[in-house]
């Protein structure tokens, strides 16, 4: 997420000519209101995308106010030895797991079939979540971030979302390679020792988390910090509830950045990430029926409303050169690791966490390597360098 994960908005934001911010929540109400509606209207569309939509937008809007932070929390532990944004980690992950992992176990629920299917661990998956960790220290922002950041009117974030597309279609095109690798089997929780246990275990293990992130956070973790983590637990499984399975983001870039190679004469769809079962078809379908399209839209808008109507839109565009090209060149590490992690801090992290997958634990401590790496890379691009040698 933003560099400034840790703190609230109105805090680091000189507030612009109300003007602005009237003109900006009229355009992004109106653009919100035409995307819900396009997306029940269209053939193939349904309420639950329309409400998916409305998630989403949400999802921008808690993202913005309460400065949620994923990259900034990863970034004070490497620079400063500081837990404290991994304590509202902690509470979301908990509540997140309570309400998803239940979910889950019925396997159905008002016709629609819950899926929370683990992810193998092994030297790609290895390679993908360092490159993440690395990336979003240079880039200046994770996948949500970078949504929200854009809603919020940091134009550098444009080079990351750039970035961002091209790593992960060069990612969807190696991925017959990279699953070629060893990797260890699938697991999850729930399938080593069953529904009831893994809630238990799991909420004891993330109690554990908090503990131990309060003793060692350098600042207080802000109630506004962990309010904005538990409203994120409940969007998520409103996801799983709506679309079948949790919240995700960079497929998305996956898809826009396949499309446009294909468009410029690269053909993707001979590649093996999308000649799989369900994924062969979506090259040629409409981006407008993809749900994650349009959740990640829905979030850039959301963040949008959230910043004009509380004073805070502010259009920036972060300096020189050297700090776009970091954004660019962390869009391309994070958008190409989160293929090969078959997620990011989102999909790979907290959906994955929520779910019982193991290898969002695995996630975790790899980029916490990446982002080790990342913080000594941003002097390269005109950005401060690690406080401390952590």
């Amino acid at each position: 997420m933003s560099d400034t994960a840790l703190s609230r908005p109105s805090a680091s934001l000189r507030l612009p000519r109300p003007g602005l911010n009237g003109a900006m929540a009229v355009a992004g109400g109106a653009l919100l209101v035409a995307l819900t509606a396009a997306v029940w209207l269209q053939p193939g569309g349904q309420w639950r995308f329309s409400l998916l939509v409305l998630v989403g937008a949400g999802i921008g809007a808690v993202l913005l106010r309460t400065n949620f932070g994923f990259a900034g929390a990863f970034r004070a532990l490497v620079e400063q030895g500081d837990t404290s944004g991994f304590r509202a980690h902690a509470a979301m992950l908990a509540l997140a797991s309570l309400l998803m992992l239940p979910m889950l176990a019925q396997g159905t629920l008002f016709g629609q079939v819950m899926h929370g299917e683990a992810t193998p661990v092994g030297i790609g998956f290895a390679v993908g979540a360092l490159l993440f960790g690395a990336g979003m220290q240079v880039g200046g922002g994770c996948a949500s971030g970078t949504l929200f950041s854009l809603g919020g009117g940091n134009g550098k974030l444009i080079g990351t979302l750039a970035g961002f597309v091209v790593g992960s279609a060069l990612g969807a095109w190696s991925m017959g390679f990279w699953w070629q690798l060893p990797a260890l089997p699938a697991a999850n929780l729930q399938g080593l020792v069953g529904y009831g246990p893994a809630i238990v275990l799991q909420l004891g293990v993330l109690g554990v988390v908090w503990v131990i992130a309060g003793r060692g956070a350098k600042t207080p973790t802000s109630r506004l910090l962990i309010a904005g983590g538990l409203a994120l637990a409940v969007l998520n499984a409103a996801t799983l509830l709506l679309n079948g399975k949790p919240w995700g983001e960079t497929s998305a870039f996956a898809l826009w950045g396949s499309k446009l190679f294909t468009a410029f004469g690269v053909d993707a769809h001979g590649w093996a990430y999308w000649t799989r079962p369900g994924f062969n078809t979506q090259l040629d379908r409409p981006t407008s029926l993809d749900v994650t399209s349009m959740m990640d839209a829905a979030i850039v808008l959301g963040a949008v409303l959230a910043a004009a109507l509380g004073g805070a839109f502010r259009p920036r565009w972060g300096g020189g050169a050297r700090p776009w090209a970091g954004a660019l060149l962390g869009g391309v590490a994070m958008g190409f690791g989160a293929r090969l992690a078959n997620g990011c801090n989102i999909g790979a992290y907290f959906s994955a966490i929520a779910a019982g997958n193991l290898s969002g634990w695995a996630w975790v401590v790899l980029a916490l390597g990446g982002s080790w790496i990342g913080v000594r890379w941003r002097p390269w691009f005109g950005l401060e360098a690690a406080r401390t040698t952590c």
